[in-house]
């Protein structure tokens, strides 16, 4: 179709077809629907048969069963390290979210929606078709792709058009972004597979070798979540946890202190002071000079981990903040991209897209 159509071509089919923005996670998938708003926030998560491969339950029904199912069910995170690692799951999962925001309707193709992906910046071409292939064949009609510190960046409100600079870290499930963004682009960036996955592993760890006791997925997360932090509390806090002592085999329960987590997240948090300070210092120094006037902003679910801006802040002598909602920045940066998209120039943060009709 000729762009003299596009748009005249979405206007008659905007009724049918509700365009949405698609925050593909390794921990949480969002999504946005054009005029809406965000409709759906739920665990990447989709439970399936063994043997069949039949899809039993996805989202926050599957995260339940994590853990939890019998021999001949497995509850299995379609996405690793912010790219999909099992391609026939991620498509089931879209096709599930893109019907849900849909009413569950299988549309024609002229009615099907255009979807606006975020992506890890560091994915490569292989990875990129995958996710744009997954959302074809789920039901989009038009897949655009925008890299995730750019999304997030717009989401925070960040004047990334503008000839300033601003810079974003975007701590997620799998991996963590930065980037250093102006003109409308990409300056500098870093991607590193460390983040909130990570995190609850090194928890999972703490406890097996301290204490010798072995507990889940989840209750590393609720450890993290409740009194995980990377720079010491005004008041620290305690949390009991529960699992299975590795040397008697059975049940136990211990206190941990909010010290404890936080010497268990040491590593991780250093590899992503470590990556930030190494993208300043490749950060042209009139963009540096921006940076020390308007600071650096954190985004992401990571972004919440208790004194992760002040441990931040304290090492790289710049005010760091977190946005306002960061776990949505970068499914409504997306949504904001979308409605840019018959305005924007081609290149603009990976405006490409597949699958024009």
């Amino acid at each position: 179709m000729n762009s003299a159509l596009t748009s005249p071509f979405n206007a008659l089919f905007g009724a049918f077809s509700r365009d949405v923005s698609i925050d593909l996670g390794t921990a949480n998938t969002l999504v946005l629907v054009r005029g809406r708003g965000i409709t759906i926030n739920e665990p990447s998560v989709v439970a399936i048969e063994r043997r069949s491969k039949r899809v039993l339950a996805i989202g926050s029904e599957a995260k339940q069963m994590v853990g939890r199912t019998p021999a001949d069910i497995i509850a299995i995170r379609p996405l690793r390290d912010g790219v999909i690692s099992d391609f026939d799951v991620t498509e089931a999962m879209l096709t599930h979210f893109i019907r849900r925001v849909h009413d569950e309707t299988i549309l024609p193709v002229p009615h099907r929606p255009r979807v606006v992906i975020g992506i890890p910046s560091g994915v490569t071409e292989v990875e990129k078709r995958a996710v744009k292939d997954a959302a074809i064949s789920a039901g989009a009609r038009e897949v655009h792709l925008i890299e995730e510190p750019m999304a997030a960046a717009i989401g925070a409100g960040l004047p990334v058009t503008e000839a300033v600079g601003s810079m974003i870290v975007d701590i997620g499930g799998g991996t963590t972004e930065m980037a250093v963004l102006s003109l409308g682009g990409i300056v500098v960036s870093r991607s590193i597979r460390v983040a909130g996955d990570e995190m609850d592993d090194e928890i999972i760890r703490y406890a097996r070798e301290k204490y010798n006791l072995l507990i889940g997925e989840r209750m590393a997360e609720q450890a993290k979540i409740e009194i995980g932090s990377a720079y010491p509390l005004q008041q620290e806090r305690t949390m009991v946890i529960r699992g299975r002592n590795l040397i008697t085999g059975l049940p136990e329960s211990i206190e941990i202190s909010s010290v404890e987590v936080r010497e268990a997240l040491v590593n991780p948090v250093n590899q992503i002071v470590d990556a930030l300070k190494t993208t300043i210092d490749e950060t042209p120094p009139e963009l540096v000079a921006d940076l020390m006037v308007r600071g650096i902003v954190l985004a992401g679910g990571g972004a919440m981990l208790g004194g992760l801006a002040e441990r931040l802040s304290r090492e790289t002598k710049m005010r760091v903040y977190v946005a306002d909602d960061p776990l949505t920045c970068v499914v409504r940066g997306a949504g904001q991209f979308l409605e840019m998209l018959d305005i924007l120039p081609r290149g603009f943060a990976g405006a490409n897209g597949r699958g024009r009709r």
